[in-house]
């Protein structure tokens, strides 16, 4: 009855609607991106360098005659796997260690929030910048341990985004820690908490059947509203040069290309900009509508 009522709510949210759409579209684009692109990703065309947009290449060609149109597909797989992993870490984490703080309290409660608030008060985008220095810069790529040239080797077949998501990963829970946190608080003050104590329930198995089911809605809409933060983070980590691996296509990577020929050749960048701002609305669009649907004050 429940689920029926919350299926109804969003099928009545025009933003839910169309923002789900975009980013289900988005997702079978970077799904289906080998058989929709018209050329591979990396295929360089010295003859047909910055060709302005044709019916041969729609979005014209960059630097080295490779098509933007092609390229922005296949960078929709890098957003799209950052968000989704960046959500998935943070939800886990965050969800994780704000209800274990805030249903036991006390010492581990105090011990715990220290450190969400020391990470709280690190600069995120610096901390991630100095994390992906170490990895792809540092120690990480000169160390002969086995384990670490393993991650390497991972890392070099993912384009890079094995260390982009560890680093978003690692500042990115802290915000629904504190949020869960804070929900736990509340829920674990109810009079069914207190009888499913008092009946010999177990801490673990009152957390996971009483207080998670509870909090549940306000963590998807928190981290849904978080996923734009995210795509923007590794489209900033590539445009620095810190981000995937070339050839491998990213937005933010793509925008920094064009930027340097902006003036002469405006749709090297504008494309993928163009790209980038679309995803993050419509996400963007959609944590507005669910919070709305799921009756949810952040």
């Amino acid at each position: 009855m429940i689920r029926n009522k919350i299926i109804r709510r969003v099928l009545r949210n025009k933003r839910v609607v169309i923002a789900g759409s975009v980013v289900l579209f988005l997702v079978i684009i970077a799904m289906l991106a080998p058989h929709i692109a018209p050329y591979p990703y990396d295929k360089v065309d010295f003859g047909h360098i910055y060709q302005p947009p044709s019916k041969e290449y729609p979005f014209g060609t960059d630097y080295l005659g490779r098509d933007i149109f092609s390229r922005i597909i296949y960078g929709a797989r890098v957003s799209l796997v950052v968000a989704f992993a960046g959500a998935a870490i943070s939800f886990l984490i965050g969800t994780l260690w704000g209800m274990t703080a805030g249903y036991f309290k006390g010492t581990v409660d105090t011990l715990l929030m220290r450190i969400v608030d020391f990470l709280y008060a690190f600069p995120s985008m610096l901390f991630i910048i100095l994390l992906m220095v170490v990895f792809k810069g540092g120690v990480m790529q000169i160390s002969t341990t086995a384990f670490i040239r393993a991650i390497n080797a991972i890392d070099n077949a993912m384009g890079g985004l094995l260390f982009i998501m560890i680093g978003i990963g690692a500042v990115s829970w802290v915000g629904i820690a504190r949020l869960t946190r804070g929900l736990t608080l509340s829920i674990s003050s109810e009079q069914y908490i207190e009888a499913a104590r008092a009946i010999g329930n177990s801490p673990v198995r009152i957390i996971l059947r009483h207080v998670f089911p509870n909090l549940f809605g306000p963590c998807v809409v928190y981290v849904t509203l978080q996923i734009p933060g995210y795509i923007l983070t590794e489209s900033f980590l590539s445009f620095i040069g810190l981000g995937v691996i070339p050839p491998t296509p990213s937005w933010g990577g793509m925008i920094a290309e064009g930027c340097r020929v902006l003036l002469v050749y405006p749709h090297a960048a504008l494309f993928p900009a163009a790209a980038l701002a679309l995803t993050m609305i419509a996400f963007t669009f959609l944590g507005d509508g669910l919070r709305d649907v799921l009756d949810v004050s952040l």
